[in-house]
């Protein structure tokens, strides 16, 4: 397994089956130009198997973490490590680039998730509520 940090859209289309939609070409170009953004990719024998995004989060008392935005892996890549490999990889690059911590949201179900995230080391916080807002898309 190869993962590499990808820095071009055409990689991102190549990979788009690892995401929950397709890689929209305007959003994926503004994601990659941010340089607190940051898109991983791993690659099997050749073939994306699964990709993890992080965006740098600054607040002015707390410093820098990482927000581990989406993990996707192939279904046929899943229990393999892939995704423990990527979230682990992340993490590296979180240390590498000063933040001091990292975090993601997943749902409460979502059993392959909380695996993943778990046997890469993290550990749930209790009494945490996520709340959302949804706009209109024009």
């Amino acid at each position: 397994m190869e993962i590499r940090r990808v820095a071009r859209a055409g990689a991102v289309e190549a990979a788009g089956h690892l995401f929950d939609a397709v890689p929209g070409r305007e959003a994926t170009e503004r994601f990659l130009a941010d340089e607190r953004h940051h898109l991983l990719i791993a690659w099997v024998d050749g073939v994306p198997a699964g990709m993890v995004t992080g965006v740098e989060m600054t607040h002015p008392d707390k410093g820098t973490e990482m927000f581990l935005y989406e993990l996707g892996v192939e279904e046929s890549f899943r229990g393999r490590g892939v995704g423990r490999a990527l979230v682990s990889a992340l993490g590296d690059l979180s240390r590498e680039r000063g933040c001091y911590g990292m975090w993601t949201v997943t749902e409460e179900d979502n059993e392959a998730a909380l695996a993943t995230y778990r046997r890469a080391g993290a550990v749930a916080e209790a009494g945490q509520v996520v709340f959302a807002w949804e706009f209109d898309q024009p």
